[in-house]
């Protein structure tokens, strides 16, 4: 009776349960249900979005617009870029953004203006009070509870996450990954029950003859008083009357119990897209350094999340003077930050290489600028002076040329014009090479260019 009525007056929808959390849907093969409440009680789970949604929250943020293929930051920014709901702290927003889209696959933003059409204010909305569907131009329109009418995409920001063919919505990890999470919270709640109901003693007490009831629960209750517990678990028991104790519990390393536990961490890793070891897992680290580590992590794990934000966020800057070209972007630098060894190595390529300036080298390393135009000055590659000054080199194998025409004996001044060097006053001397000082003429130090 209670399900007809409950049928006629509303359809259940996946979104319906899973914030009930019934069992009627999310009852998995391990007993245990799972919804977007009780998956957090897997600490696997707690850790992997909590960890993503710090990461990517608490990175630093930026508008920028691109002109002339060349990007300059967006100015005047609007506020909504560094404080996107004006009543909660910005790591707050999108930490919601994120744990929605990992948990119910999917995000909605709903998006507050002024007359201007520009953005006043951002909440984040509970993925299972919205529905969305295509209206009969194929535009999305967006049902939330609480609004009088449907809302529409200049109303709606919708950032799916993993989406299947022919569907608008993405899937919602908790609802296909409900077994591997059912999974990790029976594993836990297990060994929880192991170890809190007697560590190696849990069994039965065999006594010879009849017990009456009350004494076979007085002998119970002594010995589970005596032994009950972990921190009672190493006792010594002692037994009298004939009667014995079979430990009838399992062996914790005979059942695995750990083993399956860390595959239970692994699953979840695998689920999220995280690198076990940042989920405390030991021995899983499969890469010779920090760096590479965060750069394999960054590039298959944040980076989709990220741009998926970016680029649903981006389009609100077009409502504002020349946005139509900008976009926002998350600073991903802090993450790939090598160690001093290798920023410094890196550094010097740029600096010889001719693409950084000493300032540039400077503003990344956050030390304060030198007020030099030399600071600000692209230096050449191999002869590492400022660009202005690059024919240096070319000129410099001129006068090796030039030296050497000389010291074959051809006329200083002719050489260097032949070179198209500025002529320079001679003394009149012969190279040494061509004629040792002391046989030099004074009268005549010209005589040994003279052909005989």
């Amino acid at each position: 009776m209670v399900f007809n009525k409950l049928f006629e007056t509303r359809a259940v929808s996946f979104q319906n349960v899973f914030e009930s959390g019934d069992s009627l849907a999310f009852e998995n093969e391990s007993g245990t249900n799972i919804n977007s409440k009780t998956v957090f009680q897997v600490n696997a789970v707690f850790s992997a979005i909590s960890l993503i949604a710090d990461t990517i929250s608490t990175l630093p943020i930026e508008a920028y617009v691109r002109t002339d293929e060349q990007r300059q930051l967006y100015t005047p920014r609007p506020a909504w870029v560094t404080q996107p709901d004006i009543d909660l702290p910005r790591e707050a927003f999108y930490s919601a953004v994120i744990t929605s889209l990992l948990l119910d696959g999917n995000a909605y933003i709903r998006i507050f203006s002024n007359q201007r059409g520009e953005v006043v204010n951002l909440v984040v909305l509970n993925p299972t009070q919205v529905d969305v569907k295509r209206n009969g131009l194929g535009r999305l329109m967006f049902t939330v509870e609480g609004e009088k009418k449907p809302l529409t995409a200049d109303e709606i920001i919708f950032i799916p996450d993993v989406v299947r063919p022919g569907n608008v919505k993405g899937v919602a990890r908790v609802e296909v990954l409900k077994e591997n999470f059912g999974l990790a919270l029976a594993l836990e709640k297990f060994a929880a029950t192991f170890f809190g109901q007697g560590t190696n003693l849990t069994g039965v007490i065999e006594f010879p003859g009849n017990l009456t009831a009350e004494q076979a629960s007085n002998l119970a209750l002594g010995f589970d008083k005596r032994h009950r517990g972990w921190r009672k678990g190493h006792r010594t028991g002692v037994l009298s009357g004939g009667a014995t104790f079979k430990a009838t519990q399992t062996d914790p390393e005979k059942s695995q119990v750990i083993e399956a536990r860390h595959m239970a961490v692994e699953d979840v890793a695998r689920a999220f897209n995280v690198p076990p070891h940042l989920l405390a897992l030991p021995g899983t680290n499969s890469y010779a350094s920090v760096e590479q580590t965060n750069l394999a992590w960054v590039t298959h794990g944040l980076r989709p999340i990220i741009t998926k934000i970016e680029s649903s966020l981006s389009p609100l800057l077009s409502r504002y003077p020349n946005g139509e070209n900008a976009f926002i972007k998350f600073k991903l630098d802090g993450l790939l930050r090598a160690d001093i060894q290798a920023r410094m190595s890196a550094y010097s390529t740029g600096l010889q290489s001719g693409f950084l300036t000493i300032n540039d080298v400077r503003v990344l390393e956050d030390l304060r600028a030198i007020d030099d135009v030399a600071a600000d000055t692209v230096r050449v590659p191999l002869a590492n002076v400022n660009i202005d000054a690059a024919d240096l080199k070319a000129r410099g194998e001129k006068v090796k040329m030039a030296q050497a025409l000389v010291y074959a004996g051809y006329d200083p001044a002719e050489v260097l014009s032949a070179m198209e060097l500025p002529a320079i006053e001679h003394t009149g001397l012969p190279s040494s090479q061509l004629q040792q000082v002391a046989q030099i003429d004074p009268a005549n130090p010209e005589s040994v260019y003279e052909v005989e």
